[in-house]
């Protein structure tokens, strides 16, 4: 490629990338391919070689080769050589999962990993935690960009991807690379891919039918080679009644992805994923209601006047979503590579619940939650009445990730580059009528009809404004002296600064009563706080090559996570819920992770052990201010998480396979936890909610012709709900088959039909998957228990998700053309 051109293709890369940033100021089958020697973002979720020296490239290519013939679990066992725990689940595996099923259900079967969901369709967004962590200590990035949530760092996984258009997942339990664009990885990170362009041009399509009318279309256009450009752009509508209680969930998603092979050693990938849902939320059970009535949810009816928040209709979740990005990997020399991925995401949506507004005649100004309006239509201006409280998030987040890999010798290589992004993101919680004979919100998006003061302005809970700048320096070098011996040494400097704004009650001077008595009660206080994070973070690895079949490793990292930006904005009221409040301080996550594993991957029989110790510091939990009422930020000094993940498969004939694997994970806190207001709890030496001790795998996979089946069983120990290890969820097993058929082709342009059946929950199982209400400190307080200051211990009893009882789905697909 002549240097034109090279030139051209780069400037086109990063003009992506100043598209970006300007916005913010204003597949049925895959191609067979050799697998390049070095991992690029776009093709491979497992980027831990994309740094080898030439020596080991050589070896993981002959590896690669081998790995054809290896025992590998149907797909959810990969070969690794990285210098750390690692683990990817491949596209044989995705395929036979549901459909609709999000990453986080897909990654259930990795070791360290305990993950749950409300409903199988993947239609909610799912639990996880890996080796302790929550999912918003964990970061996740799509095709090599980051989707946490710039603010809390939570993910919402039912907003991307279509199983259809997985390539595999890729789970770096403990620290991820320095060279990952996320800034919340505390304890590891996900990566998942969308596949390459098929050469062939078609159309896959497939029709999903199951319980609780669901109802599931894919459609996928490729369009094949069209000169050095291919492309494919889907479409999937997804829609299901709630299996428990009232209310629907629809998701709807349009992905696409284009590689230009400009030639053999450049090209650029351009990727979209944009989603729109709105569903109906599960209500999360105590113990006792789910002992009661397991299938219970919100209220499916509503009766005229009341002003309980317990109606479905109430906890709608409406979201749009769209992320782009681009990946351009050139070959500069023959000992220099550049790779450039910019993107840009854009959420807008929010999340309901349940409020009430006075009707109030005297209310002529802006008297927070009082309006002189007929709410209800009922000819009077009197009374309470029920609204919808609605709580949105605007998101704009434009980035870049640019890095040189270099070879220094056949034995020596540098990898070095930077990180820059700068998310701006706008939340609030709005208040919208709702309808007085139907009780469903008159504005599902709160878009137009909502509350207003007399002055016009909007009635707010609350109002925010965050900027972030997160920038990231990195290098890292690869050291093969001999067949044998890899040693890897990294160091980033990660910085991260929230600016903001942060109002309570904003525009109201107060509260009036019915009697007219004016109060500055719910009077507008604000702040605009800003704080500046910054850390090294250094990671090591070594690993040794006995043989062929036998590898052993150890690696050391450092992680870090700046604090939400909820705790930048609401710490900064904390004391007396005025400008003048007394700030809480901040502190940055960090945790340090050692890994020591052996590795083998023979004909048959194939193995991974793994141990490792993290140290986990300041971690960031929700507090009380009683003064302001708010929810504030504080820190549990220290959490030390020790444990063993093991795995292994064996290939019994050519059509058997097994797989299996178990996780020991010890997860306790090392100091008592102070919530403020709250109290301090005994939680010295507790373990961390949603932690089981042990957990395990197994499955069987079976193929014969066009015939093939899959049978799995997952075991999650018993886990405390609350901190104080007061209240206990015991631990469950389920069993999920699934099963298909593969039909010879019909005509040349009836395709590769197929069948596909998934069974979930085979024994009808019932459990409590996962404690979703993290203040959860103490379960009960009968004896009014008191702290070391005479503050009685705050109680609040665990609230979960639970499992969905058993369901199928049927699939039929096939490609067209």
């Amino acid at each position: 490629m002549n240097r034109n051109s090279l030139s051209a293709a780069i400037a086109l890369t990063l003009f992506v990338a100043a598209g970006a940033a300007s916005a913010q100021d204003t597949q049925a089958t895959q191609d067979a391919t050799t697998q390049p020697q070095r991992a690029n973002v776009a093709s491979t979720s497992n980027t831990t070689n994309d740094n080898a020296t030439r020596r080991a490239a050589q070896q993981m290519s002959a590896v690669q080769v081998k790995a054809n013939s290896l025992a590998l679990g149907g797909g959810l066992m990969s070969v690794q050589d990285a210098a750390k725990a690692v683990s990817t689940v491949s596209r044989d595996a995705i395929v036979k999962a549901a459909p609709g099923a999000t990453f986080v259900q897909a990654i259930d079967s990795i070791p360290g990993v305990v993950s749950s969901t409300d409903d199988y369709t993947g239609l909610n967004d799912g639990n996880a935690t890996v080796r302790g962590f929550p999912m918003d200590e964990i970061g996740v990035t799509v095709n090599g960009a980051p989707i946490n949530d710039s603010g809390s760092y939570k993910i919402y996984s039912s907003e991307y991807g279509d199983t259809e258009n997985m390539g595999d997942i890729t789970v770096q339990q403990g620290y991820p690379d320095n060279d990952t664009p996320i800034s919340g990885a505390a304890g590891g990170s996900i990566a998942w891919v969308t596949v390459d362009p098929s050469h062939k041009a078609g159309l896959d399509f497939s029709q999903t039918l199951g319980q609780n009318s669901y109802h599931r279309t894919f459609m996928r256009l490729n369009t094949g080679d069209l000169g050095p450009v291919r492309s494919w752009l889907s479409y999937s509508n997804n829609e299901t009644n709630l299996w428990r209680g009232v209310g629907k969930s629809k998701v709807t998603k349009v992905d696409g992805k284009s590689v230009w092979t400009i030639d053999d050693k450049n090209s650029i990938s351009f990727s979209l994923q944009y989603n729109r849902e709105v569903k109906t939320n599960y209500e999360s059970l105590t113990k006792a209601q789910a002992q009661t009535q397991y299938k219970q949810s919100y209220l499916g009816t509503y009766t005229p006047g009341s002003t309980s928040s317990n109606f479905y209709a109430l906890h709608q979740n409406p979201f749009r979503n769209y992320l782009a990005s681009a990946d351009g990997e050139f070959t500069l020399s023959d000992n220099l590579r550049l790779s450039v991925v910019p993107y840009f995401q854009f959420g807008t949506g929010g999340s309901g619940s349940g409020s009430t507004f006075t009707e109030n005649p005297l209310a002529n100004n802006n008297y927070y939650k009082s309006v002189n309006v007929d709410l209800d239509g009922d000819g009077k201006i009197s009374g309470t009445k029920l609204v919808n409280s609605f709580s949105y998030s605007n998101t704009y987040r434009p980035g870049i990730i640019a890095k040189l890999n270099q070879d220094l010798t056949d034995n020596n290589s540098l990898e070095y580059g930077v990180w820059y992004e700068r998310p701006r993101q706008s939340q609030g919680q709005d208040f919208v009528p709702v309808d007085a004979k139907t009780g469903i919100p008159v504005d599902t998006w709160a878009n137009t009809v909502l509350l207003r003061y007399p002055d016009g302005s909007v009635q707010k809970a609350y109002q925010q404004y965050t900027t972030t700048t997160n920038e990231k320096a990195f290098i890292t070098d690869n050291w093969t002296p001999n067949d044998q011996w890899t040693f890897s040494g990294s160091l980033a400097y990660v910085w991260s600064k929230r600016d903001g704004y942060v109002a309570e009650f904003p525009n109201s001077i107060g509260s009036i009563s019915t009697t007219g008595k004016v109060t500055t009660t719910n009077a507008q206080y604000d702040a605009s706080p800003n704080a500046t994070f910054h850390k090294f973070t250094p990671t090591a690895g070594v690993k040794y090559q006995l043989d062929a079949e036998n590898q052993f490793y150890f690696g050391i990292g450092k992680t870090f996570r700046a604090p939400v930006n909820g705790a930048i904005l609401s710490n900064a009221l904390y004391g007396n819920g005025t400008a003048k409040a007394s700030p809480l301080p901040n502190k940055p996550e960090t945790s340090t992770t050692a890994d020591l594993g052996w590795r083998f991957y023979g004909e048959r029989f194939s193995a991974n052990v793994d141990a490792y110790a993290s140290n986990l510091n300041n971690k960031q939990i929700s507090g009380y201010d009683q003064v302001t009422g708010l929810t504030v930020y504080t820190q549990l000094p220290s959490v030390h998480m020790r444990g063993l993940n093991a795995e292994g498969s064996y290939k019994i004939t050519d059509n058997w396979s097994t797989y299996a694997n178990y996780s020991y994970t010890r997860a306790r806190m090392q100091d008592d936890l102070n919530s403020l207001g709250d109290g301090i709890y005994n939680t010295k030496g507790k373990t961390l909610l949603n932690v089981p001790k042990n957990s395990g795998y197994v499955g069987v996979d079976f193929n014969e012709g066009p015939f093939w089946a899959s049978l799995n069983a997952k075991y999650q120990g018993p886990i405390w709900g609350d901190w104080s290890n007061t209240e206990r969820a015991g631990g469950y097993t389920t069993v999920n088959l699934s099963t298909g058929w593969k039909f010879g082709d019909f005509a040349d342009w009836f395709r590769s039909p197929y069948v596909k059946i998934n069974l979930f929950n085979v024994g009808d199982r019932k459990a409590l998957t996962y404690a979703s209400n993290v203040t959860a400190f103490l379960a009960t307080n009968p004896t009014k228990e008191k702290d070391a200051n005479g503050t009685t211990l705050f109680a609040s009893a665990p609230y979960y998700s639970v499992l969905q009882e058993r369901t199928f789905m049927v699939t039929f697909g096939a490609s067209f053309f």
